[in-house]
């Protein structure tokens, strides 16, 4: 009888019903760019109606009350569009990329700390005005700064001004197949332009400026890095965990470590996850109930609360798991100290919708994916999960406990899991029991150590602690993903399956919750469904033939792809440099389904500069070469200059008939442009790999 007059989900956590419609609003907007004019005669339209209905004789609307539910979710709807169209810079007509041209000048403002790469330094920037024929005008938007190392110089800080002139470049992908598609990323971001500054190409202006609240968390960020760099030494990848570990900071990161931490499933534990602050949480609502004064006044123990946890998430960066969990425990703290119990869903929808008011790219941030699926895994699932195993031996018992909360966040995140890693942690149930516990114990270690630093003594004691206990879950991640079969990568993923495996995963979990036939049934039907278009794009996969000249900067590198196989040619850094390869070419590799072939392709036959695969003839020059020999044309489909030949485009199609011709990356692009003036000349086709990304060409 409970289970009959049940209250349904979306009267216990209401905000869920304003949540979807201003969701869908976004999304819509984001795909379909509805002019704006448009947005507010929808908006219009749909305020009036629901006026109008409210004026209509309440007998009357109480029998058509769905219509007034209907409109005030379309009012919602356009607002989640109005939203989005607010936010897209692009849409401000003080928007700096409206009016900049190459003989503009920018006064930008240095908006971060610069972060040290391999051979710059970087920063974001805002721009705050633009310069053209001697006037300037106010404008806004963000830029992405590069420093030359190479320059002897005093580089700006946080707070700083700077004067160019010119050089700005659209932010662009490398364009190589399924690769990390970076400009929209940073698109997301509302940063469209990037500049590479040498000491001769901008001018630091006498003008510091600079937020007092940015300053102390930025302050706060390099204190905190700077005790870890003194107190936790020795080893690098040690070190750059214990950093990313307490405040996310990922500039020393070994990059084979974090893909060790991702293969075994748990990259959570340094990447400032909603775990840390829930963490952080439950100690600061424990320790303000014991404190005499605190304690009483419930309106003190909040704002104190929630000072520690914001200025915790602002100091680690702000990623938007981190964000989520922060107005989450606010909704949820306010709730429980000054209001009734509220549902935890509801909790999750209304720190969803307030993120999304604030910022509704962050739909696409895969960490707020990642988040939300988690923590809604977690409270739906992981009780009865729990209860399937009972144990009257407490130990056990606590540990099936930890057990069932990684499986019931495993399975809401497993399909995004899969479409953006294309890969399932076997192990993931072993290294969360043993990783998390021990993190844990290292992150609180890591506060100590920040407050009691200025005891040498004490500091040096825990900073060796926080060293061994980091050193041993470095050795016990790298164990575990050097064991066989820890890792099924490379797993075919579209958009379609994902939707279709999400469909079969609420439907399946749903069933057995209620012991419901007909949706196991359905959970079935759409399991069938994500086979079929799986095994479908499996198939079409494996009839592909094609040759791959990857974008890949001062490198070489060529896929000869038939079926499920590839030969690799090109320079011999990416066998022996792993992130090299997993970054630029693993990607296309995943999205291709292919696995390296042993030999050379049957498919392939070559001579020292001539290379057949199949119908298609590549033609590779990478030296000085005399074509003098040539006696007859040699036809190519390809012909590829790399290394920077010292070649003459005019000499070459004296003895080579090409039909297409190709720089790569490997090339200075001051060479290249001199080709492509000779090529323009001689009407020959190109194509250069630095600005249109990775040369495909497909085999029939």
């Amino acid at each position: 009888m409970a289970a009959k007059y049940a209250i349904p989900l979306w009267k216990k956590a209401p905000f869920i019903r304003i949540l979807l419609p201003f969701l869908t609003g976004i999304l819509v907007q984001y795909y379909f760019e509805i002019p704006y004019f448009i947005i507010l005669s929808l908006v219009g339209i749909a305020t009036s109606l629901y006026f109008i209905f409210s004026a209509i004789p309440l007998a009357y609307r109480y029998s058509f009350r769905w219509i007034q539910g209907v409109l005030i979710s379309f009012i919602i709807f356009f607002a989640g569009m109005m939203t989005l169209w607010q936010k897209d810079v692009r849409n401000d007509s003080n928007w700096f990329g409206h009016l900049y041209n190459d003989s503009s000048s920018l006064i930008i403002k240095v908006n971060e700390p610069l972060i040290e790469k391999e051979k710059s330094y970087k920063a974001e920037g805002r721009v705050e005005k633009i310069i053209k024929n001697g006037t300037g005008k106010n404008v806004t938007g963000k830029i992405l700064l590069y420093f030359s190392k190479e320059d002897l110089m005093q580089l700006p800080k946080y707070g700083d001004k700077i004067l160019i002139s010119g050089g700005l470049q659209l932010i662009k992908n490398a364009g190589n197949p399924g690769g990390f598609n970076y400009s929209r990323y940073m698109a997301f971001q509302q940063t469209f332009y990037q500049v590479f500054l040498k000491q001769n190409k901008y001018v630091l202006l006498n003008v510091h400026n600079e937020n007092a609240l940015y300053s102390f968390i930025y302050n706060a960020r390099k204190k905190v890095i700077n005790i870890l760099q003194e107190f936790v030494k020795g080893n690098k990848k040690v070190t750059g965990i214990a950093e990313a570990l307490l405040i996310g900071y990922k500039e020393d990161l070994d990059k084979d470590v974090v893909q060790a931490y991702s293969n075994t499933g748990v990259v959570h534990i340094i990447a400032i996850s909603g775990m840390h602050l829930g963490l952080i949480y439950a100690v600061l609502v424990w320790i303000f109930l014991r404190l005499p004064v605190i304690k009483k006044s419930a309106a003190v123990r909040v704002v104190t609360i929630l000072v520690c946890l914001w200025l915790f998430s602002l100091i680690t960066g702000g990623s938007a798991s981190v964000l989520r969990s922060a107005v989450m425990f606010t909704c949820i703290l306010i709730g429980k100290e000054f209001f009734k119990q509220t549902s935890i869903y509801n909790s999750l929808a209304a720190s969803a919708f307030l993120l999304l008011c604030y910022d509704p790219f962050l739909l696409w941030d895969v960490g707020f994916q990642l988040s939300y699926c988690a923590v809604v895994g977690i409270v739906w699932l992981q009780k009865p999960i729990q209860n399937l195993f009972y144990s009257k031996h407490k130990p056990l018992q606590y540990l099936w406990q930890m057990c069932s909360v990684t499986i019931a966040a495993q399975i809401l995140t497993l399909p995004i899991c899969i479409y953006y890693f294309h890969q399932i942690p076997t192990l993931f149930l072993i290294t969360n029991l043993i990783c998390v516990p021990l993190s844990t114990v290292i992150l609180f270690a890591e506060i100590l150590l920040i407050f009691l630093s200025s005891i040498s003594v004490v500091g040096a004691l825990l900073g060796k602690f926080i060293y061994v206990l980091t050193w041993f879950m470095n050795i016990i991640i790298d164990k575990c993903n050097n064991l066989p079969l820890s890792l099924i990568d490379k797993i075919y993923a579209t958009p379609t399956t994902t939707a279709v495996l999400y469909l079969f995963v609420f439907a399946a979990a749903a069933g057995c919750l209620q012991f419901n036939k007909k949706l196991i049934m359905i959970s079935l039907l759409f399991f069938s469904f994500f086979i079929g278009i799986w095994s479908y794009g499996k198939i079409n996969l494996i009839q592909q033939k094609k040759i791959i000249i990857y974008n890949v900067s001062r490198h070489t590198a060529i896929d000869f792809v038939a079926a499920d196989k590839y030969f690799f040619l090109g320079d011999e850094e990416f066998k022996t440099d792993g992130a090299l390869q997993n970054f630029n070419l693993k990607p296309a590799r995943i999205s291709l389904q292919v696995n390296q072939s042993r030999d050379t392709l049957k498919s392939i036959q070559h001579s020292k500069i001539l290379w057949q695969f199949y119908s298609k003839k590549i033609m590779i020059i990478d030296t000085t070469l005399s074509f003098a020999s040539i006696q007859n044309k040699i036809k190519v489909d390809v012909l590829l200059i790399t290394k920077n030949a010292n070649v003459d485009i005019s000499n070459i199609t004296s003895s080579v008939m090409p039909r297409c011709i190709v720089f790569d990356a490997s090339n200075s692009l001051w060479k290249i442009a001199q080709w492509k003036k000779q090529c323009s000349l001689l009407h020959l086709p190109y194509f250069t790999t630095a600005e249109q990304g990775a040369f495909i060409l497909d085999v029939k």
